[in-house]
């Protein structure tokens, strides 16, 4: 696997592209993760606002069974009220650097996926190298792309994380994550992938069944 690094979006000379596409190669879809549900799926915000409201209601309840005073109460709310903002407002304010610097890319070659809250990164995979595609919608045309690589590939499930499937550590599997638009870009890629197949005979074919897409193989460019 050969490796090089990007460090700054700034030089992109395409938006998401590492470099200059070569001849004949032609981007056909980019797509970002939505930040409302990154912080809603991935970081769990809504678990923790509620968690925040049980202990609010637990502090109210033990405090007037133990008769504390109402302002010992409300002081008590006042610290976890407080406590809650500065999480949520975190887990947001990730949410929302996830967005921003992430740009996935599927072009008639390859899937590149540019991300990096505090590193950027970039990572190429040609059609050749790519398995398995598999779509899990979150909502009605929101969800995931999940990309499994052909045996032999492997990429560091922590250095790729926000952007992989699950808890697949051994075999990881790089993603598309918290797309609002992901029905229409697993389509493309669909589509793209068949494409290419076609065109290059000798490798066996792509199959897409329903809303998953399946089957293909050999060879991972990662950029870090």
């Amino acid at each position: 696997m050969n490796h090089f690094v990007t460090r700054e979006h700034e030089i992109e000379p395409l938006p998401g592209l590492p470099g200059v596409p070569p001849a004949g190669e032609v981007v056909l879809w980019q797509g970002r993760p939505s930040s409302a549900l990154v912080a809603r799926h991935l970081l769990k915000v809504r678990w923790i606002c509620g968690y925040f409201i049980v202990l609010a209601g637990w502090a109210v309840a033990s405090g007037l069974s133990d008769g504390r005073a109402v302002g010992g109460i409300l002081f008590s709310v006042a610290i976890l009220t407080a406590l809650a903002a500065v999480l949520v407002g975190m887990i947001e304010l990730f949410a929302w650097a996830v967005e921003k610097t992430t740009l996935y890319t599927v072009t008639t070659e390859r899937v590149v996926m540019r991300f990096g809250v505090a590193i950027s990164m970039t990572l190429n995979l040609p059609f050749r190298q790519i398995d398995a595609v598999s779509f899990a919608r979150i909502g009605q045309s929101s969800g995931m792309i999940a990309i499994a690589l052909v045996p032999g590939q492997r990429l560091s499930w922590l250095i790729q994380w926000p952007h992989v499937r699950g808890f697949r550590v051994a075999h990881t599997e790089p993603s598309l994550v918290y797309l609002p638009d992901a029905e229409r870009g697993a389509a493309v890629l669909a589509a793209a992938i068949g494409q290419y197949r076609m065109a290059h005979a000798h490798q066996s074919r792509f199959v897409a069944r329903g809303a998953d897409l399946s089957h293909q193989p050999p060879a991972v460019v990662a950029a870090e």
